[in-house]
């Protein structure tokens, strides 16, 4: 268990699994995520099976509530390439709808996946590929040091039309000197 001040980071269940299908099929969520269609459950059970148990390269957590132990949402670190020390981070916030959420839910769950991400595995870098219309995301990221590489231009087709992804990301000097600061 990795623990924050209102959340704590622990191992995805089984039982999870219906919240997290359910959240990822809403189309306002789906949008944000490279599975672009709608899961049922012989597809989240196979990801979790090849992907957060069988896959060393994919470390996932379900994002749970300090006060009650109440599921709010998922993250983690995929694609870890143990070679070059860097992988993608993933996130978003299930409960009532929220995404990325304003009461500080995604942001205390990003500073533990830094911190885990970087002190633990001894990471180099986290990046993460963002759709251009995911601005609270990309606000998100920014605010918590992460810098934009560059553009992937035409690289999503939503909603009848072409966009382009951000590739952000924060390295280990970096994350270091912010929590130095006390970020």
């Amino acid at each position: 268990m990795i623990k924050g001040r209102q959340v704590y980071l622990c191992a995805l269940e089984r039982e999870d699994l219906p919240f997290l299908m359910d959240w990822r099929n809403r189309e306002e969520f789906r949008k944000h995520f490279r599975e672009y269609r709608e899961l049922n459950s012989d597809m989240q059970n196979s990801w979790y099976e090849k992907k957060v148990l069988g896959d060393p390269g994919t470390v996932m957590f379900a994002i749970r509530s300090i006060k009650d132990g109440e599921l709010l949402g998922c993250c983690g670190l995929c694609y870890i390439n143990w070679v070059h020390r860097n992988a993608d981070l993933s996130l978003y916030i299930g409960k009532d709808l929220l995404y990325i959420d304003e009461v500080g839910y995604a942001k205390e769950s990003c500073r533990l996946l830094f911190r885990y991400g970087f002190q633990e595995l001894g990471l180099e870098k986290i990046w993460s590929e963002l759709y251009e219309f995911d601005r609270k995301k990309i606000t998100l990221y920014q605010e918590l040091g992460m810098q934009v590489d560059g553009t992937l231009r035409n690289q999503y087709f939503y909603d009848g039309k072409w966009w382009d992804s951000k590739i952000l990301s924060i390295l280990s000097e970096e994350w270091r000197r912010r929590s130095e600061n006390g970020d």
